[in-house]
């Protein structure tokens, strides 16, 4: 089974969403995804809650965890957003960047462009890795 790390600063929006949408959409047999964050925050983002909520996941229960080398072990993959140089460099693992805004204090309908952008860039990454 591949194992995908998502992770951005606060692991309360972007990660988050990533996460819950790869889960959602890849063959459970084939791939899982976590996500953590360099200074986690201590929940998830209300305006993330929401624009989730709208379409079917529940991230009320989810607690932000802190990136560790021990979620990293086994990683088949690096997804990295906004963390900059706190997002460790692993050796010998891929690791990929994406330019996503964090959608802390933003405007909901901001919010849901940052939704949806995540899926688009999930569903992606699973075709391109064959992940499905």
């Amino acid at each position: 089974m591949k194992k995908v790390v998502f992770a951005c600063v606060h692991n309360a929006g972007r990660s988050q969403i990533a996460a819950a949408f790869f889960n959602a959409i890849v063959d459970p047999v084939k791939a899982c995804a976590y996500s953590a964050g360099t200074q986690p925050a201590e929940k998830i983002h209300p305006e993330v809650e929401a624009v989730m909520r709208e379409v079917g996941f529940d991230l009320i229960a989810v607690k932000p965890q802190k990136l560790t080398a021990e979620l990293l072990g086994g990683a088949d993959m690096l997804v990295t957003m906004g963390c900059g140089e706190q997002c460790p460099f692993v050796p010998g693992l891929r690791t990929v960047d994406w330019v996503i805004e964090d959608p802390k204090d933003q405007p909901i309908a901001k919010v849901r462009q940052i939704r949806d952008q995540i899926r688009a860039r999930v569903v992606s990454l699973i075709a391109d890795q064959k992940f499905d």
